[in-house]
C-alpha cells in the first residue's frame, strides 16, 4: 500500500509543469531582464541626482545674483548719495565765493 502512495506521488509530481525546473532560454530571459531592470533603475537614479544638483546650483546661482544685485543697487545709490553731497559742498563753496567776492566790491 505504502509503495502504491509512493508510485502516485511520484506520478503525480513528474507530470506537473511546475516541478520541472525552467528551461535555460526562460532563465536567461529572467536574467537579462533582471540586469537591465538593475541599469535602468541606475541610470534613473544618476538623472534624478544630476537633476537634484542642477536645481542646487541654479539656486545658489540666483541667489548669488540677487545679492550681487542687491551691491549693484547700493553701489549705485551711495554713488548718488555721494555726487548730491559733492554738489551740495560745491554750491555752498560757490555762495560763500559769491557772497565774499559781493561783500569786497561794495
Amino acid at each position: 500500500m505504502l509503495l502504491w502512495v509512493f508510485f502516485l506521488v511520484v506520478l503525480t509530481l513528474s507530470s506537473g509543469s511546475h516541478c520541472s525546473p525552467p528551461s535555460l532560454s526562460l532563465r536567461m530571459r529572467r536574467y537579462t531582464d533582471a540586469i537591465f531592470t538593475n541599469s535602468y533603475r541606475k541610470v534613473l537614479g544618476q538623472l534624478s541626482a544630476r537633476k537634484l544638483l542642477q536645481d542646487i546650483m541654479s539656486r545658489q546661482q540666483g541667489e548669488k545674483n540677487q545679492e550681487q544685485e542687491a551691491r549693484v543697487r547700493l553701489g549705485r545709490q551711495v554713488e548718488s548719495l555721494w555726487a548730491d553731497q559733492k554738489k551740495m559742498a560745491l554750491e555752498s563753496i560757490l555762495v560763500a565765493l559769491l557772497q565774499k567776492h559781493r561783500n569786497s566790491q561794495g
